[in-house]
């Protein structure tokens, strides 16, 4: 039986769809898990099983480009090309109605005038009498800014080629340019930045799920609170950073 790394030379000298399809099998598990992750900031009207297909398709690419010889892992490399093709698919079919991008770029334009008269992240409190809700509702009204975002995985920068490129892996893709390498690590510092003005427990909860890679369940037990309350607390942290990062790009 095979490896991975004998399919792999195979495929390098005969880049045959039977060897292809081998491969996409044995990754196949990296499509499951991107979704999940995005999942997370998607309406229950997306369809998973839709999302995997499209995944699938990204997965395919991702083994027709990926060149072994130069050092990269292939996971690192095709999670980007994976999400990218989810996102690319949502975004074409313009699953977000008109009317809730318009809400939510007037909330975004609230949070900004208000945090710019505070000079200082606002309260939960002061955010929800800004966006005429309550507390409560605060994690709702917030995950409608989030929505046009889709996820912290979807703040991108534009590489030499034009393609669409995360933030999240412009260290391990060789496609940047030197001008495009300098924008993303100006994007990851204002990131940085940005992450350090969230409230104690947002900016742990970003930590634990974007860098130590923990589920939704794990951080609930970190938090002690459940998973649909981490859903919300994320889609409450991820509004927040969409609006101090384009306050920050804006100058």
């Amino acid at each position: 039986m095979l490896t991975v790394q004998d399919l792999w030379q195979k495929y390098s000298k005969t880049p045959d769809p039977a060897t292809r399809e081998k491969l996409v099998l044995e990754y196949l598990p990296l499509v499951k898990y991107v979704v999940g992750r995005l999942a997370v900031t998607l309406p229950p009207t997306v369809d998973a099983e839709d999302l995997v297909g499209y995944g699938v398709m990204g997965l395919i690419t991702a083994i027709e480009r990926f060149n072994p010889e130069r050092g990269f892992k292939f996971e690192t490399f095709a999670v980007s090309r994976i999400r990218g093709a989810i996102i690319d698919e949502l975004r074409s079919q313009d699953w977000l109605p008109r009317s809730v991008r318009q809400k939510a770029k007037e909330m975004e334009g609230s949070i900004r005038s208000l945090e710019h008269q505070l000079g200082r992240t606002a309260t939960d409190g002061e955010l929800a009498t800004a966006l005429g809700t309550t507390v409560d509702n605060l994690p709702k009204s917030l995950s409608e800014i989030v929505a046009p975002v889709l996820s912290l995985d979807d703040l991108v920068m534009m590489s030499d080629d034009g393609q669409k490129v995360s933030w999240l892996d412009t260290l391990a893709d060789d496609r940047l340019g030197p001008a495009a390498a300098f924008d993303a690590e100006e994007m990851t510092d204002i990131l940085g930045k940005a992450i350090d003005l969230l409230p104690e427990r947002e900016r742990l909860l970003v930590s634990l799920y974007y860098h130590e890679g923990l589920t939704l369940k794990e951080i609930g037990q970190v938090l002690s609170v459940t998973e649909s309350r981490v859903c919300q607390l994320h889609s409450q942290a991820v509004g927040r950073l969409r609006t101090k990062i384009n306050q920050m790009v804006s100058g």
